[in-house]
């Protein structure tokens, strides 16, 4: 990479952590920015699940105060998470690039699709009554699988999950949700940073960034119309996925 393409990926980070902060999605704008500096589909991947591992801290800090009453259900679900995190790392490493390859562009845009359905995830979250545990160990284990290999829109499918599985305030388990995240993130982290073809100088530049844009994010959240810029994401993962059907 050059020094332009290093501050496209630093730009793209920082605005992926502000709409991870904002709306969710924002892994469907670094990972194609990474594309577009000249990473293969798969090292754009694990560089992409690295560098968007700060904004994760961030969200559980914001919400420390919701996940305090939460320990046993973090717990449980935490161990879910490791599991299907794990095994989802496994498979992309272990299956050849070419399968990847193949697949990413039905990724992009089943993770567009999940976050043009977001508003409704949020109304889930109001109407569904009850704890389903059976239900939320397969649904937790098969997102964190899907996290692991891939990872775009984890957030909004994991609501989702813990909407229909959970009666409770949507705060409180978007709470869940952030700290699910950074424990898919955390196990993504050590995997690829052992085992991955990471591209260290994108990451090194995309990670702060990341950072810097989720407090940002945090910040300006209430004044930013998430519904526009929702869907200016979701036109630009269709995009992309379209691109890489075709490419």
């Amino acid at each position: 990479m050059d020094a332009s393409q290093l501050a496209l990926a630093a730009t793209a980070g920082l605005f992926s952590g502000f709409i991870n902060a904002v709306a969710g999605g924002g892994s469907l704008v670094l990972f194609p920015a990474l594309l577009a500096c000249g990473l293969q589909p798969l090292e754009a991947n694990v560089t992409n699940s690295m560098a968007n591992w700060p904004g994760y801290i961030g969200g559980v800090y914001g919400f420390r105060h919701d996940l305090a009453d939460q320990g046993v259900r973090w717990r449980r679900l935490t161990l879910i998470t490791l599991i299907g995190s794990s095994l989802g790392c496994a498979l992309l490493l272990r299956l050849p690039a070419s399968a990847f390859d193949l697949i990413v562009p039905v990724l992009v845009f089943f993770s567009s699709l999940m976050l043009a359905l977001q508003p409704r995830l949020k109304k889930w979250a109001g109407s569904a009554g009850g704890e389903r545990w059976r239900f939320l160990v397969v649904g937790v284990l098969a997102a964190a699988v899907y996290g692991g290999y891939f990872g775009g829109a984890l957030g909004v499918i994991l609501l989702g999950t813990l909407a229909l599985g959970l009666a409770d305030s949507l705060r409180r388990l978007n709470a869940l949700k952030a700290a699910l995240s950074l424990v898919n993130g955390t196990v993504s982290l050590i995997v690829f940073a052992l085992f991955g073809p990471v591209y260290w100088p994108a990451a090194w530049v995309a990670a702060p960034a990341t950072l810097l844009g989720g407090y940002w994010g945090a910040r300006l959240a209430s004044r930013i119309n998430d519904g526009a810029l929702r869907w200016a994401i979701v036109a630009y993962g269709l995009v992309v996925s379209v691109y890489l059907f075709l490419k």
